[in-house]
């Protein structure tokens, strides 16, 4: 049937084009020179396939330029790069969120272009560390006359709520595997701990030396001038032409001009002329590219989300609260993925500071099933800790970006005490048992004698069986494995030389791998989503699982880092 079926679709696809071939003639010799592309929030690595939805007021459909995919990005690049007609692009920075891995990507890409002998123009409103890196890919940078440049550094906060816990009446009852399991610290201390503060500056060493180094090489100025211009930070527009952070001052209005687009006199009533997005330049190509149906169908790679915070149950996220990442879906997308005759290989993109080490020991086994079938590839550009790298213990490689917040192997557990509270609130409850541990999670009162070396014994137990996990995945010993755990964090490029990584590389990099392991080409596939968080929100269910003791793997750090860039929050 398919034979059938995509050849009347290619049919179909030729004969727009060609039915539209003298319009675009007509056009074609008024392309534009400059394309123009706006970068803004956090575009996926791949183009996701948009299904129709019916909905009043939902999310309106990006504009034209946006760069809904750094895949797009790239393939469109490519075009233009072909075409002596175009002379550059324009790039404009709007609230860019994208992780050091994605950026990297941008860099490389704007890299590319230029070394085809094409121009890059970068021009914001307002932009931070992240954003000031991107643009120093291009040959020009521009400011709005209001904008500002706040490229300030990095810094990262540590917060300890132990005494002001204190002070209303909770009581902060945890047990810990490892001094570097600095998850109960939060809840337990009344400052930040040495090791805590030890292992920020360990990472913000790395972002700092990379923020110097990326500006640097794209200003072509010296590590020192780069470090003083950062001290010397933020900067107006009109500061930051002059101190030499960018090109010039333009308004959007002038970009045209800028660009050479306009004539002097011209008429200034159509003030996007010759800026036109990458829709409007294909629709004057007379032989724009087309995507054609292949009549076999191409290799698949399942690719398995695992983001936020693990958790018994199906987990979910939404406009307030976390993201968690359940268990219950997790396994069952990949058990979908393992069924998948498709898909040849899987990619597990783990995203999680860990949780639940009952839900990740859960998510564990199903890798390890899966692996069993086909190739899965582990691949982390943001965090894989605590938990989140034990789901990945199953994979056959584990891939992570440089900067990647990698390892906290380590456990803990506890509960909360708030019977001060309620005793200064005049409320009173009595409680009756039989059993030993029966008031074991009760938040009524602390841990008794017994019950404290039950959950001791318990936390070490877990604790050895996690770093049997990791010597057996990474072929060593659990001697060598508990010297680089207790909790101890690492950065992707850290990880690789301690040996809890396997490769440091990109997204499209780790996909490739996992299909040449699966023995299939590896130059054109289809990625293949399945799963993902559930989108409701329920702030009962977030609140009644912080209300029992129990056991976690979780890394606070990773919170810490993912949480600041330049003074502000951040994804």
């Amino acid at each position: 049937m398919r034979f059938l079926f995509i050849p009347l679709v290619n049919l179909l696809v030729l004969l727009r084009l060609l039915l539209g071939l003298p319009f675009r003639l007509l056009g074609a010799r008024h392309r534009p020179s400059y394309i123009r592309f706006r970068l803004a929030g956090d575009p996926p690595y791949r183009e996701r396939a948009r299904r129709p939805r019916l909905s009043l007021g939902g999310r309106e459909r990006p504009e034209p330029a946006t760069v809904t995919s750094l895949e797009r990005f790239r393939e469109a690049l490519e075009l233009l790069a072909r075409d002596p007609k175009v002379k550059g692009i324009l790039v404009e920075l709007e609230e860019l969120e994208v992780p050091p891995a994605k950026r990297e990507v941008l860099v490389q890409l704007l890299e590319g272009f230029r070394a085809a002998g094409k121009r890059v123009v970068a021009w914001a409103v307002s932009t931070d560390n992240l954003g000031y890196q991107v643009m120093c890919a291009a040959d020009e940078v521009l400011l709005a006359p209001a904008g500002r440049v706040e490229l300030v550094g990095f810094a990262a906060e540590a917060t300890a709520i132990g005494e002001g816990l204190g002070r209303v009446g909770i009581k902060a009852h945890f047990f810990r595997r490892g001094p570097y399991k600095t998850a109960p610290e939060l809840f337990t201390h009344p400052h930040v701990s040495d090791i805590q503060r030890q292992t920020l500056e360990a990472f913000l060493d790395e972002r700092y030396e990379e923020l110097v180094g990326t500006v640097a090489r794209g200003r072509k100025r010296t590590p020192e001038e780069v470090r003083a211009w950062i001290d010397a930070g933020p900067y107006s527009a009109k500061r930051a032409a002059a101190t030499g952070l960018i090109d010039g001052v333009c308004s959007e209005v002038d970009l045209p001009a800028r660009l050479g687009m306009k004539k002097d006199g011209e008429d200034e009533e159509d003030d996007d002329e010759g800026l036109e997005s990458l829709p409007s330049y294909l629709a004057r190509l007379p032989w724009p590219p087309v995507k054609w149906r292949p009549l076999r169908p191409r290799p698949r790679l399942a690719v398995v989300p695992l983001s936020g915070m693990i958790v018994p149950g199906k987990g979910g996220s939404g406009g307030m609260g976390p993201e968690m990442a359940g268990s219950d879906v997790a396994v069952k997308a990949l058990r979908a993925a393992g069924r998948d005759r498709r898909s040849k290989a899987v990619v597990l993109y783990i995203a999680s500071p860990g949780g639940s080490a009952l839900a990740s020991e859960l998510i564990l086994e199903a890798v390890q099933r899966v692996a069993k079938k086909k190739p899965v590839i582990a691949f982390v550009d943001r965090v894989a800790a605590s938990g989140g790298y034990m789901a990945a213990l199953g994979a056959r490689e584990i891939w992570a970006t440089p900067h990647a917040i990698v390892g906290s192997i380590g456990v803990f557990a506890g509960k909360f005490d708030a019977s001060e509270l309620l005793e200064k609130l005049g409320i009173h409850r009595t409680q009756l048992t039989r059993g030993e541990n029966a008031g074991l999670f009760s938040p009524m009162r602390g841990f008794t004698e017994h019950e404290r070396a039950s959950m001791e014994a318990e936390v070490e137990e877990t604790y050895q069986t996690f770093l049997e996990f990791v010597a057996k995945a990474r072929g060593r010993t659990k001697e060598e494995i508990h010297a680089l755990a207790e909790g101890r964090v690492y950065s992707g490029t850290r990880a690789l030389g301690v040996g809890l990584v396997d490769k440091t590389g990109g997204f499209e990099e780790a996909c490739r791998r996992a299909m040449e392991l699966a023995k299939v080409p590896t130059e054109r596939f289809d990625l293949h989503i399945v799963g993902g968080p559930d989108k409701r929100f329920s702030l009962l269910k977030l609140l009644l699982s912080g209300a029992h003791a129990g056991m976690y793997a979780l890394c606070p750090t990773a919170w810490g880092l993912l949480g600041f860039r330049g003074g502000e929050r951040f994804r």
